[in-house]
Order: structure tokens, then C-alpha cells, then sequence
């Protein structure tokens, strides 16, 4: 009987996992929406930004560059597992102005930048039009974006990653939710046929 158990769960279920309890219902309050908005929106966007993550470090260089960003600002300093810092990270970027924490939404933004690349306008809205958050969808996904960068981070270092494996996670990761389909896979369809070129090697 093969139940699929593979080292993890795919990295979208287990981020989410983390994410339940007080951080959704922080990032729900911070955006004015209900809880299960929230839920839908951020199972929508983690999705979105794994997968558009897996295509980016496909590109030539691409992973490299990932692993170099994650390594240079996404380091958890010694969390053996989960999200290490996620309490603290929340807290600097949902604390509301200038925290002590380096993450702030103006970090997040930059994050979406690089993974999004130049359509991260036209994402923003599609994940808006699709979840009910509107004009919030940008803000969500500048919270998730360092998050995600951390959680891949930790992956990294649990799993003693190098460029190649940790682009082949991000494909597997990124033909998975092209394969489940929903909202988050085809945000992510669309933002791969607009050729989008994000990459982290800013």
C-alpha cells in the first residue's frame, strides 16, 4: 500500500500547515478580511509563489542565484525545522511600522519583484479578482514572500541543498501544483504563458 509518503509533504501543505492558527488570523486582521477569505487567498498564493519559484530556478543560473539569495538574507540562524523564526517575522511584518525586524512589507515587495518579475502588477490583480481580497492581494503576497524565502531556507539547510537539488524540489513542487490545478495552479499557469522572467539575481 503505497501512500505516496515521500520525505514531506509537498512544501505548499506543509508551509500552510505552519501558517494555521495565529498567523493566519494575523494576516487576516491585518487585511480586514474574514478567516476563511484568508485561507482560501493564502492557499491560493502559496502555490502561485512556489511554483512561479520552480520557474524561475529552471531558468540558466536560476537556481544558483535562489540559493545564493537564501543563503545571503533567509538563513535561519540554528531551527533545526519549521519556520524557526516565524513568530518574530510575522511580527516585523504585521507589527505595523518600523519594527526592529529587518523584514518589513517593503522587503516582501522586493522579494515579489524578483519572483514575479514585470508581471507582478497583472498577478497581484488576478489573485485579487480571484480570492475577493482586491487591492489586498499585492499586500498578501508581500507578507508571504519572505516567508516563503525562509521556510525554502530552512529547507535548504535541513536538507544540505546544493543549486541543482533545490531546483529539482522547486520543479517537482512547481509540476505538482500545475497538476492539482485550483485557483493557485492557474494564477501560476498564467503568469508562466505571459513569459514572465523573474529571477533572484538582483
Amino acid at each position: 500500500m503505497n501512500h505516496d509518503t515521500t520525505p514531506s509533504q509537498s512544501m505548499v501543505d506543509d508551509l500552510m500547515a505552519q501558517l494555521q492558527g495565529a498567523p493566519m488570523q494575523q494576516m487576516a486582521q491585518q487585511l480586514g478580511a474574514s478567516s476563511t477569505q484568508m485561507q482560501s487567498a493564502v492557499g491560493a498564493a502559496l502555490p502561485l509563489l512556489l511554483g512561479a519559484l520552480g520557474n524561475n530556478a529552471a531558468q540558466p543560473q536560476g537556481a544558483a542565484a535562489l540559493l545564493a539569495a537564501l543563503q545571503r538574507d533567509h538563513m535561519p540562524s540554528a531551527t533545526p525545522q519549521g519556520l524557526g523564526d516565524l513568530g518574530g517575522l510575522l511580527g516585523g511584518l504585521l507589527g505595523g511600522g518600523g519594527g526592529k525586524s529587518g523584514a518589513g512589507l517593503g522587503d516582501g515587495a522586493a522579494i515579489l519583484g524578483h519572483i514575479l518579475g514585470g508581471n507582478r502588477q497583472q498577478t497581484e490583480n488576478q489573485l485579487g479578482q480571484a480570492t475577493g481580497l482586491g487591492n489586498n492581494a499585492g499586500q498578501l503576497l508581500a507578507m508571504l514572500a519572505p516567508i516563503v524565502m525562509s521556510f525554502l531556507a530552512n529547507r535548504v539547510q535541513s536538507g544540505n541543498l546544493d543549486a541543482t537539488t533545490l531546483g529539482q524540489t522547486l520543479g517537482r513542487e512547481r509540476a505538482q501544483v500545475q497538476q492539482q490545478g485550483g485557483v493557485g495552479g492557474d494564477l501560476l499557469g498564467s503568469l508562466l504563458d505571459q513569459n514572465g522572467n523573474g529571477r533572484l539575481d538582483a
